[in-house]
């Protein structure tokens, strides 16, 4: 029998129980104010590099010869217009899918690469370690704008190569941080199990370390991106980055830069579209970094 206002307990399903623990984890996460600001931040710039062809009033390649006798701001431009006559909102709604594009792919080639060696370096130990910690330390000894220069002059401004460089030069600082996780993990009874059970060294570090450093990596991850998209601007306000007439943040800053006094909108709008976009990275990872602490 069922006593009056007593419920029924409803069994969920598989598929619910199994993923019942990640919602609320990524509920807590979201619950600060820090998270869910840079999230709204993220996911709007997110939204406007998915929708540019349907949200751009204009291509960010046609040129307007009627708004190069006054390209400020008008009803035709809401942000105006540069000096070859495109739409600059235009070309930032487009410059938002090429770095959204980018700046993940070049982030996640660092985090695989910089987690591969990372675990090396902090599982096997020995000349191992001595090994990568020294490539680490050679790498990041370069000032990071003079390499990327190097490389790109000498091979070409593309996509790719932009990509390969921020990839291998960002690589070494998630190596150093995965190679300390890894060092403290490796002693813990798990994988001690997984020893004595007879497991590879690859499974236990892919299987049983790596998930376990999750939370410290996906808020590098976040940062990551954050200063990958302040490098990509700056290769292209030093006029080393995507060649045009791709539209580059950072190449509309430079375009611009020579103007300020005079049509300041051409440099500010989109200076203030990488700003906006690193500071919602630096929030979100602020956020989820909180809350992992309170965890």
């Amino acid at each position: 029998m069922i006593a009056p206002g007593e419920t029924i307990p409803v069994p969920q399903p598989a598929v619910a129980r199994r993923f019942a623990p990640s919602m609320k984890r990524a509920a807590r996460l979201a619950e600060g104010p820090t998270t869910r600001v840079g999230l709204a931040i993220v996911i709007t710039w997110a939204l406007v590099a998915a929708l540019a062809p349907l949200i751009s009033p204009y291509s960010p390649t046609a040129n307007d010869w009627a708004a190069l006798a006054d390209p400020r701001p008008s009803s035709s431009h809401w942000l105006g217009a540069d000096m070859s006559g495109r739409d600059i909102l235009s070309r930032i709604i487009w410059g938002a899918r090429t770095v959204l594009t980018i700046a993940p792919i070049a982030t996640f080639g660092a985090l695989v690469v910089g987690c591969l060696f990372g675990l090396l370096a902090g599982y096997r130990g020995g000349w191992v370690d001595a090994l990568v910690s020294r490539a680490c330390d050679i790498l990041l000894s370069f000032p990071v704008i003079i390499l990327y220069l190097i490389i790109i002059v000498n091979f070409g401004a593309s996509a790719f190569n932009i990509v390969a460089v921020i990839s291998v030069t960002k690589a070494p600082i998630i190596a150093r941080i995965v190679r300390g996780i890894t060092l403290e993990l490796r002693q813990r009874e798990y994988v001690q199990a997984a020893r004595l059970r007879g497991e590879s060294s690859w499974h236990i570090m892919f299987v049983e370390i790596l998930p376990n450093a999750r939370g410290p990596l996906i808020v590098e991850a976040c940062l990551r991106t954050g200063y990958t998209t302040i490098a990509i601007g700056t290769l292209g306000f030093l006029g080393v980055g995507l060649p045009p007439p791709t539209p580059d943040w950072g190449g509309m800053v430079r375009e611009g830069y020579g103007l300020l006094t005079v049509f300041p909108h051409m440099s500010l709008f989109p200076a203030g579209a990488i700003s906006s976009l690193v500071i919602g990275l630096n929030l979100l990872a602020m956020g989820l970094r909180e809350s992992g602490t309170r965890d």
